[in-house]
């Protein structure tokens, strides 16, 4: 199979599709790698460390848009990556599609194959392609917030470990996760006075035995959300739905309660946001203030820290790369239902029922289409 990464194109993404030593992994095994010149730099890897492990550089985007069967990238294409999509191609990325409408429809048109890493699962439901990421952001999480918590940046001035004598920051997690834990885990390392919020007692009790007197654990209840996030110092955002848009738990009207200066983090911000005044944001401008509130909404976090972030997600993509490589992407889907769960678009059809749901596609699933 030619198999094809190009750069990443999203404002302040660094990361990039193929490490060199993934590029080596398929070429040893006879498949045809072609590599877009420079899509290494934002992790210190050179063309000539692709062209060591067996890959073809290529100039620009467009030889491998054209001509490679399985296009492998790290962030969702943008509108003009998304022009050049054809049918007969996989796409095996991120996608993020459930609040995301302009690149759905752009997806179904083109009649591609879109495999997203972040539905993806593993066994006892995990999300092992996202996982990683989601460490990474919920580390990042608490950088950012002690950052935007900070006077010159428009927060409250507060330090969140304190000092002898002062009161540590207040940190609430909304979300017990695998970003919640490592946000949490960032805080109480902090020295941060630590609270997690979920609704499932099993995550609770799990977050509660691991941390001890360390942090605290309360269910998410409104009334307990409420109490939580009025006094909180810094707030993340944590909660997932696989696949679909996230819930908005902390509305307008609980700004005005918040104390002004507090901040917010929204790691759910790729599925649309858990924060009603959410929006995406980047690298260069990362945070606004409504109603006295930071936000920090930037929704590719872990691309700040590509060279970490691609090596951990090259760990977890690359197997199924190689199988959808060797056996063609339905031969790997039949014998992997895990790796089935990842299909989200296949020839102008949403093949993910809960993005159908939330923009309104007929929806097809995925046992019908590996059934054709």
């Amino acid at each position: 199979m030619r198999i094809g990464c190009p750069t990443e194109i999203k404002n302040h993404e660094y990361r990039v599709g193929l490490t060199p030593e993934s590029a080596r992994e398929l070429a040893g095994r006879g498949h045809d790698v072609w590599i877009e010149s420079g899509a290494g730099l934002g992790i210190g890897a050179t063309d000539e460390e692709y062209r060591a492990a067996g890959a073809t550089i290529v100039d620009g985007p467009d030889p491998i848009f054209a001509e490679c069967e399985m296009v492998v990238k790290v962030k969702e294409p943008q509108a003009v990556e998304r022009a050049k999509l054809r049918p007969d191609q996989i796409l095996y990325t991120y996608l993020h599609l459930a609040p995301d409408p302009e690149q759905t429809e752009d997806l179904v048109k083109s009649g591609v194959t879109a495999i997203a890493y972040e539905t993806v699962t593993g066994p006892r439901g995990s999300l092992p392609l996202l996982k990683p990421m989601s460490q990474v952001a919920g580390r990042m999480s608490i950088q950012a917030g002690a950052s935007a918590l900070e006077k010159a940046h428009g927060g409250r001035g507060v330090l969140i470990g304190g000092v002898p004598g002062v009161l540590p920051g207040k940190v609430v997690v909304i979300g017990g996760g695998v970003v919640g834990f490592n946000a949490a885990q960032m805080a109480v390392g902090l020295g941060g006075d630590v609270e997690i919020l979920d609704r499932d007692p099993e995550v609770l009790e799990k977050v509660g035995t691991f941390f001890e007197a360390r942090a605290s654990t309360r269910f998410s209840n409104k009334t307990n959300l409420e109490d939580a996030v009025c006094q909180a110092d810094l707030v993340i955002g944590a909660v997932l739905i696989p696949g679909a848009a996230a819930p908005k738990l902390v509305t307008r009207d609980l700004l005005k309660r918040m104390k002004p200066g507090a901040v917010l983090v929204d790691v759910a911000i790729d599925q649309g946001g858990c924060f009603e005044t959410s929006k995406p944001t980047t690298h260069d401008d990362p945070t606004y203030v409504v109603d006295d509130i930071v936000h920090y909404c930037v929704a590719n976090m872990p691309g700040a820290v590509a060279r970490t972030s691609t090596y951990a997600l090259n760990n977890v993509t690359l197997p199924h790369a190689l199988q959808m490589a060797k056996h063609g992407w339905k031969e790997a889907m039949r014998a992997n239902p895990h790796l089935a769960e990842g299909l989200n678009v296949h020839a102008g059809h949403v093949t993910y029922e809960a993005v159908a749901e939330e923009l309104g596609y007929d929806y097809r699933s995925t046992a019908e289409v590996l059934a054709d």
